[in-house]
């Protein structure tokens, strides 16, 4: 179990690091999208081979539909609800407020951003903690994608927090609460199916994928795009390509 805090808190630490070199180094708002789309590709991925396609083999498609598109609803509609207080900029590295942005509730906005990030680390830690459940050992093509995945998160909803009116303290104080959620998540995903059925296993790995999917369709892959421009399609590609290589290693 703790093996799966541990790998938790090391997929979860990217954020962390993002925010720390979004402080201290100007980052290329291309770049940023470039990375976000390597995390993309590498995400789908994962989700494609660790997840759904285990979930099939070991129960079948049932469990693994009523888990994925349950897990798709489920992230979207608290996505909505977080959107509507700002959250949805919580990957944006836009340095740019229009007047509407100026005059609402800055405060409300970097919450926001802060309970989206949240949201976002819960299921991809939670893929952590049911791939050592499942397989004995922890899946690199998982931590790898969360990883890269996070990263830029850490850098743009950073960016996003500094428009709000957070110091640089708070700010730091916030991704280390997020590095103790992804911990936590990780550790609940092994822990309350460490003896369940592999039906019940094969729909809550489904469930975290879905989540994943939908996080990624409606966050990561519209700012990778408007940040990084067409090459993205490629790079996202090769993010799903490291995670099949990952996948077989």
């Amino acid at each position: 179990m703790w093996m799966a805090v541990l790998w938790g808190a090391i997929a979860g630490s990217a954020t962390l690091l993002g925010a720390f070199a979004v402080l201290k180094v100007s980052f290329n708002k291309r770049m940023i999208g470039m990375i976000m789309a390597l995390g993309t590709g590498a995400l789908i991925g994962a989700t494609a081979y660790e997840l759904l396609g285990e979930a099939v083999e070991k129960s079948g498609f049932t469990e693994a539909a009523i888990g994925f598109l349950g897990g798709a609803l489920v992230f979207t509609i608290f996505d909505y609800l977080v959107s509507r207080s700002g959250g949805h900029k919580r990957k944006s590295s836009d340095r740019t407020e229009s007047k509407e942005e100026t005059d609402s509730n800055s405060s409300n906005a970097g919450m926001a951003i802060f309970i989206g990030t949240i949201m976002d680390a819960i299921p991809e830690s939670a893929m952590i903690g049911l791939s050592l459940i499942e397989g004995g050992g922890v899946s690199a093509a998982l931590v790898v994608a969360i990883f890269i995945s996070n990263f830029p998160e850490g850098l743009s909803s950073t960016v996003g927090l500094k428009k709000s009116g957070y110091t640089n303290g708070k700010i730091m104080w916030m991704w280390v609460i997020v590095l103790a959620f992804s911990a936590l998540s990780s550790f609940g995903g092994a822990l309350l199916l460490q003896d369940a059925s592999d039906s019940v296993k094969a729909i809550m790995s489904s469930f975290a994928g879905g989540g994943i999917i939908a996080m990624v369709a409606s966050t990561m892959m519209p700012e990778a795009y408007e940040e990084g421009g067409p090459s993205v399609g490629f790079i996202t590609a090769v993010g799903v390509f490291i995670s099949l290589i990952l996948h077989h290693l």
